[in-house]
């Protein structure tokens, strides 16, 4: 027979790749920080980590850090290893998020820390051009400032209904797209460089279980509050997804005491209370600002203007009932809230925290609601999440399909 050595060299390779995974989300965690408690810490043994750790070096993914190794004491110096973070040498990931009335464009290392960003409004383009100009803009971000670095491909986030297995947008209503093969679409126009996508509540919290808080990695909620409201679960690592990629909707979860009307025909929808398209709207109705902008109200509130610190305190209040639904349905150990206002100003996120204790059945805690850990930095770090995430979950098989030109979703 001749499937026995082939399956058994699958298991192998997935062995591997797992314990490579292993071992880099260790150094990550810990690092620079010597082999022997990488083993300790990882539950490897000393041979395994040294070959995983051989084998991740090559890749580029890995350093020693001969430096700072801890010597004076019994057999050979301890070298630490740490993530490759060279600024000449260290490999670095793309990230667009692509907004409505603008994208941010990033660049992360290995950390998720922000190394470039830039915003790109588009405001008023046609929704078909928006690929194109944000692609051309993005070649232009790279080739300023990867400088010579390797470039692992690029993670896109954006709202909406998104398969990232296939690389499909299946449904964005602010954009009016449906079924568009965004990933090929950018791949192509970025020469055939890695193009991963997802939706930008799912890669937010993927974020967190990667970079931020502890808590996260054991169960959270993520809530998206932008020009499109929606949500994502992570439980031990793992950012639920459901059929089809469908998870995570929650635009008509019904806020307590809202009376807004929504276009779906009913009243008091979450998304229709308390997105920034509605509350810019009751801006402008109010006499606030000029314009329907959240972006001018947030900037209104911070100079000082109550009408629009009121604003802001009253669509926080309506996060907060929301919040308080998810947490009595889930239970997380943490709820993280993007919501531009209380992302800058800590108040509306105490605001989003006292309405929804008030509320909560099983919360008493405002400790467990927080902003994300990037901060203003959120959305390009989510981006460049989308790419980074697989890396860290299966780095031999994810840098195999970088180096073989791969179009994974």
């Amino acid at each position: 027979m001749t499937s026995a050595p082939h399956a058994s060299r699958m298991v192998g390779d997935g062995r591997r790749d797992a314990n490579a995974a292993l071992v880099l989300r260790t150094v990550l965690d810990h690092g620079p920080v010597a082999r022997s408690a990488v083993a300790r810490l990882s539950g490897l043994s000393p041979a395994a980590v040294s070959r995983q750790a051989t084998d991740l070096s090559a890749l580029g993914l890995l350093r020693e850090l001969p430096q700072l190794a801890e010597g004076g004491g019994v057999g050979r110096p301890q070298i630490p290893v740490d993530l490759d973070l060279g600024a000449v040498a260290g490999p670095v990931a793309g990230g667009v998020h692509l907004g409505v009335p603008a994208s941010t464009l990033g660049l992360l290392d290995l950390r998720g820390r922000v190394l470039a960003r830039r915003l790109v409004r588009h405001d008023g383009l046609a929704r078909d051009r928006l690929p194109a100009l944000v692609t051309a803009e993005l070649r232009a971000f790279l080739a300023e400032h990867v400088a010579g670095r390797p470039l692992l491909g690029v993670g896109a986030a954006l709202g909406g209904w998104i398969d990232p297995g296939t690389g499909t947008v299946v449904r964005h209503d602010a954009l009016g797209w449906r079924r568009r093969p965004l990933a090929a679409e950018l791949t192509d126009a970025l020469g055939g460089l890695p193009v991963r996508i997802d939706n930008h509540a799912r890669a937010v919290a993927q974020s967190e279980i990667l970079f931020g808080r502890s808590a996260a990695r054991r169960s959270l909620v993520h809530l998206f509050v932008g020009n499109v409201v929606d949500a994502a679960v992570g439980v031990a690592g793992v950012v639920h997804q459901g059929p089809g990629s469908a998870a995570g909707d929650v635009a008509h979860l019904p806020v307590p005491d809202s009376t807004a009307p929504c276009p779906c025909g009913r009243s008091g929808c979450l998304e229709a209370t308390a997105s920034n398209t509605a509350v810019a709207a009751t801006a402008v109705r109010r006499g606030i600002v000029p314009e329907a902008d959240v972006f001018l109200v947030v900037d209104a509130a911070a100079a000082g203007d109550r009408r629009a610190d009121r604003l802001l305190r009253e669509r926080a209040r309506a996060v907060g009932r929301a919040v308080a639904l998810l947490l009595d349905v889930l239970n997380p150990d943490l709820v993280v809230v993007t919501e531009h206002a209380s992302v800058l100003d800590a108040g509306y996120l105490e605001e989003i925290r006292g309405a929804a204790i008030d509320l909560s059945h099983v919360c008493d805690d405002p400790e467990r609601i927080v902003s994300p850990h990037a901060g203003p930095a959120t959305l390009p770090v989510a981006a460049g999440t989308v790419l980074l995430n697989p890396l860290f979950r299966a780095p031999l098989q994810t840098m195999r399909e970088i180096r073989d030109g791969g179009r994974e979703g």
